[in-house]
């Protein structure tokens, strides 16, 4: 059974005649006739009842010619969207934690195509979010840090979600604040000098652990802790609160503006551990499309420069 067969028993039916069908079909009569034939063979059902008065459905072909129609709808809305002309958008989409590089990096990657013809998603999310989205295709790359405290933990979820890790670059700990705040002109940071200020940190969801945090020494101790689910009400904290959050250190100014800064954070004994490594996964064994490829290429081209 071929989308041909079905579409010539479709046009049989609302022209009532086999030469008025092979007309509407650009085919002979004869052809028709003989691919009508074969499908009936083939199904072992009498589709169509031939008079002189012209061809009418059998009570089989009846009850046929409603799936033929279904199938055959279906078909044409696959080939509007997927045929040649069609209507269909190439999709790329990433899934990050909240890294202004990584937006800045798509951007970059966007400028680079006509929009119009694709279907672009960047999502700042949670970090598990940022793994089940590549691990169930959502996206194809996500972005994320490993560091010695969640390593383990997240290699662990990389391997039962199917996913790679590639390494982007390795960065210490900073301290990011706003440029009025009263630690903003130091040239390190601690965490005794924090202390009168509250840490700020994204939202993880309700069954997160310490392993899920963006920000790095997520176990410490601190005084006041305030959670934010976005960026820009993460901003906003800091300039009217004084608040502070320990990051990469790789702010891309075009994106936040000028009115933040980025200080070293000061190891001590207690908090040491304070190397994040940014990189990116990718499902197992999955080619990157060539979009993905020019994402990944933007971002260690802004890697470098910072």
């Amino acid at each position: 059974m071929t989308l041909i067969q079905l579409s010539y028993v479709i046009m049989i039916a609302e022209t009532g005649s086999m030469n008025k069908a092979a007309e509407q079909l650009y085919v002979s009569q004869p052809s028709l006739t003989k691919a009508v034939k074969e499908l009936e063979k083939e199904i072992g059902v009498t589709l169509l009842y031939r008079s002189g008065k012209g061809v009418t459905l059998t009570n089989d072909g009846v009850e046929f010619l409603h799936y033929a129609k279904e199938i055959y709808r279906q078909y044409e809305s696959l080939m509007k969207k997927y045929g040649k002309g069609g209507s269909y958008k190439k999709k790329f989409s990433v899934s990050t934690q909240h890294y202004s590089f990584a937006v800045k990096a798509f951007v970059d990657m966007a400028q680079e195509y006509d929009v119009s013809k694709y279907e672009f998603a960047i999502k700042e999310t949670k970090t598990r979010e940022v793994i089940n989205d590549v691990s169930t295709m959502k996206s194809e790359i996500g972005v994320l840090y490993l560091s010695d405290f969640n390593r383990k933990a997240m290699e662990k979820l990389f391997h039962n979600a199917h996913l790679e890790f590639h390494h982007l670059v390795d960065c210490r700990a900073y301290v990011y604040l706003w440029r009025g705040h009263p630690l903003a002109g130091e040239t390190s940071i601690c965490f005794e000098q924090l202390a009168h200020y509250p840490c700020l940190a994204f939202d993880q969801g309700d069954n997160s652990s310490f392993y899920d945090a963006e920000e790095i020494l997520s176990t410490s101790e601190y005084a006041q802790v305030i959670v934010a689910n976005d960026r820009a009400t993460m901003l906003n904290l800091m300039v009217g609160l004084n608040g502070y959050t320990l990051c990469s250190g790789i702010i891309c100014e075009e994106l936040n503006g000028l009115d933040y800064v980025a200080v070293p954070f000061q190891d001590d004994g207690t908090n040491s551990e304070s190397t994040m490594e940014i990189g990116y996964i990718t499902r197992k064994n999955l080619a990157l499309s060539q979009t993905g490829e020019k994402y990944i290429e933007a971002m260690k081209r802004y890697l470098a420069s910072a």
